[in-house]
């Protein structure tokens, strides 16, 4: 489903003022548009925006021009689930991200980054959904309380009032734990559930529905929500639900990059061990996304092949899926992991143009985004020109060799926290490592879990 509403004042390219480059023209490149491989040889931009995709030349007279030598341009990607924290955006643009899709954060920290977002080129954008809707008690009380929560169907319209009225670009609802008896954890009842999709949807909003079980995973369909974010491991995904998902055009974000780690799979310690991303994580960031890797291997945790058995039944069916990583949750790092995330999903049955769709195209249409996640005239100039053919290689795209946020160059740089910063990050960790003790007993009695 596709909700059209007009486009908030944030989305302006306001940090160009006095940053406009020159114009600029692409040659000698391969060009895959969000969709598919153009025929497309050169491209040019201005002003932060597309203006022209050929075959032939492109460049006008005093155009900046660059020859790709036989590269590839992709649009810049969207990671379609992140939690911001100190250098978010910062780091993920590092690695191509020109969007990031936030999938909780306190009302304050949100304005703070969309005002980031609008003032600096250095920075991804950013789109939000503020604070999410859950029990009280229910998840993540303990990574972000307090915060608003609600009790029954007749506060979800006053709810989502007060997420519009923070900025919140679209309503992040969580589902039922799927768990009874002693283990379970408070959460919404499926009238409050559908109350919330429904207001949401008066307003324009996509609302977006967080599980972790194949029970909650059938309620938030019957609700009639938009995207679903995480893949249940707790069963396998049969073939009626995943062709119901189909046909009501609901998306999925599995989030792999984060499911591997927490289910035993040394998926951060892949990332860091990849040179064409760890020159630009830094020494800090590299400890960080290792010191992440689970020591659940072997427990009786499901196995994460049954993440992608069941991602690759959703591909089977047609769903729409969309690459985000759940960054910063253990043994993921923002910007990087989406490069790992791509890799996983091509282990589920999709093609390398699929999956680049998922951090594309996809997203931009699912989020109404219109003006990203294609190349092509009249678009946003996000673009990343890589070495080589992820069309092939899909793990090409981690040789980035240029980047631009609306038509600014990027200067890649690896993330060096600030004393604050790094307090800010310690901080969050700290709150995972609570969420980690309450979930991990409550879920499989022991081990690591994700935040959200």
């Amino acid at each position: 489903m596709t909700l059209r509403r007009p486009a908030p004042a944030h989305q302006a390219h306001s940090f160009r003022r006095g940053l406009v480059p020159k114009a600029t023209a692409i040659v000698n490149a391969r060009v895959f548009d969000g969709t598919r491989l153009r025929d497309w040889t050169s491209i040019r931009f201005a002003d932060g925006t597309i203006t022209d995709c050929a075959t032939g030349p492109t460049a006008h007279d005093g155009d900046e021009v660059i020859d790709a030598g036989g590269g590839t341009i992709l649009p810049g990607l969207i990671d379609s689930h992140v939690h911001l924290v100190a250098g978010a955006l910062a780091q993920g643009l590092t690695f191509g991200v020109t969007t990031a899709l936030d999938m909780f954060s306190q009302a304050d920290v949100m304005v703070v980054a969309k005002q980031q977002a609008g003032a600096r080129s250095d920075v991804a954008d950013v789109r939000s959904a503020g604070i999410g809707a859950t029990a009280p008690g229910g998840h993540p009380s303990a990574m972000y309380a307090p915060f608003p929560t609600l009790t029954g169907p007749e506060q979800a319209e006053q709810f989502v009032a007060d997420r519009v009225a923070e900025g919140s670009d679209f309503v992040k609802i969580f589902g039922p734990s799927g768990a009874a008896g002693p283990w379970a954890m408070p959460s919404l009842n499926p009238a409050t559930i559908a109350a919330l999709t429904e207001a949401a949807h008066r307003r324009g909003l996509v609302v977006v529905a967080h599980v972790n079980s194949l029970a909650g995973l059938r309620e938030v369909v019957s609700a009639g929500v938009d995207v679903i974010a995480h893949v249940p491991v707790d069963g396998e995904l049969d073939r009626a639900l995943a062709e119901r998902i189909a046909e009501a055009g609901i998306s999925v974000g599995p989030t792999l990059a984060t499911a591997e780690n927490v289910l035993g799979e040394p998926g951060g310690a892949a990332v860091a061990a990849d040179p064409r991303l760890a020159g630009m994580l830094g020494d800090a960031q590299v400890r960080r996304v290792t010191s992440g890797a689970s020591a659940q291997h072997g427990r009786k945790t499901p196995p994460y092949s049954r993440a992608e058995e069941n991602v690759g039944r959703l591909v089977d069916a047609g769903v729409t899926i969309l690459a985000g990583t759940d960054a910063p949750n253990p043994g993921t790092v923002f910007g990087a992991s989406l490069h790992r995330e791509l890799e996983l999903l091509g282990r589920c049955g999709m093609t390398p143009d699929q999956a680049l769709n998922a951090a594309t195209a996809a997203p931009a249409r699912v989020f109404d985004l219109p003006d990203r996640g294609h190349v092509a005239p009249g678009r946003r100039a996000d673009l990343v020109l890589v070495s080589g053919d992820p069309l092939t290689d899909i793990t090409a795209t981690r040789a980035i060799e240029r980047i631009w946020r609306a038509g600014v160059p990027c200067e890649r740089r690896a993330f060096v926290a600030s004393a604050a910063e790094a307090q800010e990050l310690d901080a969050f960790d700290a709150r995972v490592a609570k969420v980690v003790a309450a979930v991990r007993e409550r879920r499989y009695g022991f081990g690591q879990a994700k935040a959200d």
